[in-house]
């Protein structure tokens, strides 16, 4: 998964929600995190933009036509019918000569929705009014600045060159002396500024084209950094249900495999250290010796195996599991439990982990004479109440395993909470969600 988010600006939502407006001056970075100086399109190019943008000013100019008579409302219903389609012609204009890669949005309904519940959906849906708002108002204002702009444009180009006309005429005519001479340097002073002007205008709207598409045309970033979200929590849902499955496995692999044949072995060396009364002194330590390290591999295997998933907690549900726990610490527990029904697996295993250590970690530490755990249903919240009567002044940022717990804790979307005064008492609250 991790190597799927770092790769993540090849999916087209992640690349879409974390594209930098690099036509205002910022620099793209490459792969490696390298910054390069970024490379701005040419005059022609943005002219040839702003250009291909005019003809998108006709839905405006017929509803303005049609306004007061009884075409107007047919020529709204067009444009409504005809939006998708605008759609797409501005997404092939702004990619073929603006660069700009606008993904296409979700579907509206699923597709076996058909008939008026489509159309009822796509009507309900917002990115279809952003989408009319854009082709109604904003391309085409945009549309007529650029066409004005460039008016302009060729107007400057024409003014440059009223000096080099006023040169071709005859000697003596009088627009070569006096104040026509003057008054053709001053045009073509104003056509050369405005030759040098206008590009820069017509960038500035060619930008503008590039913020308006792609905040109305393109999904939604809210609802796509939401969808992203969603993902994301399903994909770390799946990732910790797998890793949870997999301990299940190697749990049972070693009860069923290794931790049978070592309890088969032990057997047999006690049985051996019964049965043979003839051997020597020194074969007989060694099967007592041999006996004896295999029932301290099975003690070992066994707190392996209930460390990596206790089967009591498959079998019989946290209030048992954590039981087991309690009669296990050095020091007394006072237990708590109250649920009314059996939260996801998943859930149930952190919770187990997280009580283990946070116990491990005051008989370690605390120098406590007593627990106080609570475990309780709260909503759709587990909330899980740790008080230790010790020396407190437990602090996560030192390494006493109290980030660890928080790390677990978040790993299913859960949270972690410590209130520990010198003197005493440490409270740890856990609180997780009972589904994932």
């Amino acid at each position: 998964m991790r190597e799927g988010l770092r790769r993540g600006a090849a999916h087209q939502s992640v690349a879409w929600l974390t594209r930098d407006d690099h036509e205002d001056g910022s620099a793209p970075a490459d792969a490696d995190g390298a910054h390069h100086a970024p490379r701005r399109p040419s005059a022609v190019r943005e002219a040839l933009l702003v250009a291909a943008g005019i003809p998108f000013a006709l839905p405006l100019l017929l509803l303005l036509a049609a306004a007061g008579s009884n075409l107007y409302g047919p020529f709204v219903a067009l444009l409504l019918v005809l939006v998708e389609w605008l759609t797409a012609l501005q997404r092939s204009r702004l990619r073929a000569l603006g660069g700009l890669e606008i993904p296409e949005r979700p579907p509206v309904a699923p597709a076996q929705v058909r008939g008026p519940r489509r159309l009822g959906a796509w009507l309900r849906t917002e990115s279809t009014w952003r989408q009319f708002g854009y082709h109604l108002v904003a391309s085409p204002m945009l549309a007529c600045c650029g066409l004005l702009a460039l008016l302009v444009w060729g107007g400057a180009l024409t003014l440059t060159t009223v000096l080099g006309w006023a040169w071709l005429m005859p000697l003596g005519s009088r627009v070569r002396s006096g104040p026509w001479m003057a008054a053709d340097v001053l045009l073509t002073v104003v056509g050369v500024l405005l030759l040098f002007l206008t590009p820069w205008l017509l960038g500035g709207l060619a930008r503008l084209e590039r913020r308006a598409a792609r905040a109305l045309l393109g999904p939604n970033r809210a609802h796509e950094l939401a969808r992203r979200v969603e993902d994301l929590a399903e994909s770390r849902a799946g990732v910790v249900d797998a890793a949870d499955a997999e301990r299940r496995r190697i749990e049972r692999d070693l009860h069923d495999g290794a931790q049978q044949r070592l309890v088969s072995l032990a057997m047999n060396l006690g049985l051996a250290r019964k049965t043979l009364k003839d051997v020597s002194p020194e074969a007989m330590r060694v099967i007592v010796e041999a006996h004896e390290e295999a029932q301290a591999a099975i003690v070992e295997l066994r707190d392996l195996v209930r460390g990596l998933h206790p089967v009591v907690l498959e079998d019989r549900g946290l209030d048992a599991a954590l039981s087991g726990i309690a009669a296990r610490a050095p020091l007394p527990v006072r237990l708590d439990v109250s649920l009314p029904d059996r939260v996801a697996p998943t859930v149930e295993a952190v919770a187990y982990f997280v009580v283990s250590e946070a116990l491990a970690n005051v008989a370690k530490h605390a120098r406590a004479s007593k627990v106080t755990l609570s475990v309780r249903q709260v909503a759709a919240r587990l909330r899980i109440v740790l008080v230790d009567d010790g020396v407190g002044g437990a602090d996560p940022s030192r390494g006493t395993g109290l980030h660890g717990l928080r790390k677990r804790a978040a790993s299913v979307d859960g949270t972690l909470a410590i209130s520990s005064p010198l003197g005493g008492p440490t409270t740890i609250t856990v609180e997780l969600p009972c589904e994932l």
